[in-house]
């Protein structure tokens, strides 16, 4: 890409898009187009194909999805397989016939098989069988990456495919009901600090391991591979580090500034055991997350602050 170069960021406004948009702005490409959902209905393949016949991007960042934590993939199964298929299908497809010089698909971690051995080389992809917890947005992910090298394959397309660890960040979802982990705890920790609540619930045991990587590190790893990476092969986007649930826990509890206690309701499912990507592959490539999880957790509570709390008031 070059600072002239015609940038589609589909998924503009949440976590990923909108911080790919703050980076390649930052690194001075200035020809970025996106539409908002009421805009454009990536469901809809007639809209879609218009939209990219209309603008002919050259580059394409496909972020947007349909996603949500453990509670949201077990109450809406239908919609995550559902949506995020039509989706990524519109825009790959849409991406091919009007001439994308190249597309970076953002899948996830979770399409790692539950039970893969640790730390998740890429290798590990349909080896064994996923999360039941989020199987069906698994699948999905799972499906938008075959389609990339598909068609990399039979059309000679240039389609890369990165799976980023959880992420957290500006523009992150803080809605108790559909939230993933450390959003979830972010609010929690806070109306409990708000509230003078003697405990904060947590799910599960605590012992589950998570890795965590800041959006806007995320989005430069993106905007790296999307100018350096040309492989068929899937490449991990994380951190190479993780911590219990219970860790968590207490981290975000010591930046909120919250005094009681932590309980945990074991009836409440813990989902993976571990889920931490070998970045083996990204660090030889020649990038490297660069925020620790402390000074992440503290920029996201600002932005909490400054943005969720402040737009409630």
């Amino acid at each position: 890409m070059n600072e002239n170069s015609k940038i589609y960021v589909a998924g503009h406004r949440g976590l990923v898009g909108s911080a790919i948009v703050r980076k390649l702005q930052e690194k001075g490409y200035n020809n970025i187009v996106y539409r908002t959902s009421a805009e454009l209905d990536l469901r809809d393949k007639p809209q879609v194909d218009a939209f990219f016949a209309e603008e002919k991007p050259e580059f394409v960042f496909l972020a947007a999805a349909k996603v949500g934590g453990i509670v949201a993939n077990n109450e809406y199964p239908a919609e995550f397989i559902h949506d995020n298929l039509l989706i990524q299908s519109n825009i790959i497809d849409a991406a091919y016939r009007n001439g994308v010089e190249k597309l970076l698909f953002l899948g996830s971690t979770c399409i790692y098989p539950k039970l893969a051995p640790q730390p998740l080389k890429e290798e590990y992809l349909l080896t064994g069988a996923l999360e039941p917890t989020n199987e069906p947005y698994a699948i999905a992910k799972i499906a938008g990456i075959k389609m990339c090298e598909s068609y990399n394959r039979q059309y000679g397309t240039k389609y890369i495919s990165a799976m980023p660890t959880n992420l957290y960040g500006p523009n992150d979802n803080f809605d108790l009901h559909t939230s993933h982990v450390l959003p979830a705890l972010l609010r929690k920790f806070h109306e409990a600090k708000e509230n003078n609540a003697p405990f904060v619930e947590m799910w599960g045991t605590g012992t589950p391991k998570r890795e965590f990587l800041y959006s806007d590190d995320l989005a430069d790893a993106c905007v790296f591979l999307m100018n350096t990476y040309e492989g068929n092969e899937i490449v991990n986007i994380g951190v190479g580090e993780d911590i219990t649930i219970k860790e968590l826990g207490e981290k975000v509890k010591a930046v909120v500034g919250y005094e009681g206690n932590i309980q945990f309701d074991t009836s409440k499912p813990d989902g993976t055991p571990r889920k931490l990507v070998d970045v083996t592959k990204l660090n030889g490539l020649g990038w490297k997350a660069e925020t620790d999880l402390a000074d992440g957790l503290r920029k996201a509570y600002q932005w909490f602050l400054d943005n969720e709390l402040a737009a409630a008031k």
